[in-house]
């Protein structure tokens, strides 16, 4: 049985930083994407940051340059560190895996195979 479970939300003031983990277990994800999505209130879900089984990594352009994933395939996690917090970052962070094989980091929600229930993130002012 295939799970994903996120870890390292919590609240966090305004220019601060958190790390959030992942880890897949149940099966081999060494050719998967394994990728981070957002939703905040009254919001669709969104790209946040990716990387492929290849280690090509991709972000959207709200995180670029405040956000860096990691990845151990041997151990089946990616990890999202976020730097320089902004009150707009305020969502419930989903890990997701799929896209077996893909070169390319996958952006849409309904692309990926497996979802953790999310850890929430809050940055205050």
């Amino acid at each position: 049985q295939v799970q994903v479970v996120e870890s390292g939300g919590g609240l966090v003031q305004a220019g601060g930083s958190l790390r959030l983990s992942c880890a897949a277990s149940g099966r081999t994800f060494s050719r998967d994407n394994m990728v981070w999505f957002r939703q905040a209130p009254g919001k669709e879900r969104e790209f946040v940051g990716g990387i492929t089984w290849g280690g090509i990594d991709d972000y959207a352009n709200s995180v670029k340059g405040r956000f860096t994933i990691s990845r151990d395939n041997a151990k089946n996690t990616i990890d999202l560190q976020m730097d320089s917090l902004k009150p707009e970052d305020t969502a419930v962070y989903f890990c997701a895996v799929g896209g077996q094989g893909r070169w390319t980091v996958i952006r849409t929600p309904s692309q990926m195979d497996y979802w953790g229930k999310g850890t929430l993130v809050t940055v205050s002012t």
